[in-house]
Formats: structure tokens, sequence, C-alpha cells
């Protein structure tokens, strides 16, 4: 069995997956600043607390728990994000920082302070974006959340040159389309041909088996895009 740390934990694919991973024997650590719906599952394999990826307080509450708790990390899955859905010359750049504070250097910062509890074998997974996709189709209003979630892909491939001789594998899932909250407020009354539920039974065996197949490398996940 494997310790699991998911963000973006409260709703949508970080809340599936969350459960699925619980269900099959795993520990998992479930981060989101909105904690109430994974403790209302009371599930045994769950723990988890109030958490913002961009709070160093909150950086170092995960950390005292891997240290006490669990000693190593086997599975990280980088699935908080933040959507930005307004005209490029109406966003601040206040707001702009916002996205990349969350997309961007959250991932970096919880993956940095990870890593000396991950060992050859261990997987780290960031949930990106078709649209972070270069060439893809692109999206009015959509310029911080798509170009952030660009910034991780390019990330993800240093980071897997970089810890190469480690045997630890860094990969991305470039999702399209999935029915959630987020895509609700991206994209008002689109209906996606994919549940939250389906996405995650996918990235939940990506995560626990693709490290073997992959590393460095974005997968596209999109069987229909906006």
């Amino acid at each position: 069995m494997k310790n699991v740390i998911i963000t973006g934990a409260s709703r949508g694919i970080g809340y599936e997956l969350a459960k699925i991973l619980a269900d099959q024997g795993h520990q998992v650590l479930a981060l989101s600043r909105n904690e109430k719906p994974i403790q209302e599952l009371s599930h045994k394999n769950i723990n988890t607390f109030s958490f913002d990826i961009c709070k160093a307080v909150d950086l170092k509450k995960m950390i005292d728990y891997v240290s006490k708790e669990w000693k190593q990390v086997d599975v990280l899955i980088n699935n908080a994000g933040k959507l930005l859905n307004k005209p490029f010359g109406e966003i601040s750049s206040q707001e702009f920082e916002e996205v990349y504070k969350v997309n961007v250097f959250g991932v970096a910062e919880i993956t940095r302070v990870l890593m000396p509890f991950m060992k050859s074998g261990s997987h780290v997974v960031t949930i990106s974006s078709m649209g972070g996709i270069q060439g893809s189709m692109k999206f009015p209003g959509l310029a911080a959340y798509s170009s952030s979630k660009g910034a991780v892909i390019t990330l993800t491939e240093l980071l897997a040159e970089e810890y190469k001789e480690s045997g630890i594998a860094f990969n991305v899932l470039a999702l399209g389309a999935v029915q959630t909250e987020m895509l609700e407020e991206a994209f008002p009354g689109y209906q996606a041909p994919l549940t939250a539920i389906e996405m995650a039974t996918y990235i939940k065996n990506f995560s626990l088996t693709g490290n073997k197949f992959y590393n460095g490398k974005v997968l596209q996940v999109s069987s229909s895009t906006p």
C-alpha cells in the first residue's frame, strides 16, 4: 500500500481520488483549504487538515505530519488549481500572480519540500489542462489559467531531468473536459463527456503505475475539449 498526498481534495476530481485510493487501502493525506468535505467521510485511511498551498505554515504542518506518521511519500498528486475566467485586458497583475501562486509556485514548493521523503519508485503527478498544451485550442478569458498550466508542464520536464538518477518519476496529465465545478466556472452550461469519478479512476491508476512507463512526459487525457 502507498502513502499518497493529494492537493485540491475538497471537491471534484481530488475528492473522488481520495475516496478511491483510500477504499483500496492506500494511506491518503487529502489537502485543501476547505477540509470539511473530506472530514465528513470519516475514512480510516484518510487524514486531512486545512491547507493553503501558498502558506509556509501549512507546508510545515504537512512536513511535520509526514515526518511523524509516514517517513516517506510514494505518490504526490498536484491537483490543486485556481481558475480565473476574465478578459485579459481586465486582469490585474495581482490576479495574474494569484493564479500562478497556486498553479505554479505552489506546485513547485510542495514538490520541493517533499523531495527528501521520496525515494526510487516515488511518483509526482501534476494535473494540468489541455489549455496548457502548445498548439491546442485556446479560449478567451483563460490567459492566466492556461498559461500557468503550460508552465507546470515545462517544470515537470525539468524536474524529471534533474532527478533522473534518483528513480523518482515526474509526469503531467493534461486533462480535457471533465464535469466538475471548475469546468462549470470556465464554461457555464457545457456538459462534459466524463465525470469526476471516471477521471479520478484513470488518474489513480496512472499515479500508481505510470512511473514504470513514463518520466518527464505530458499525457493528453482528453476525449473532448469545450
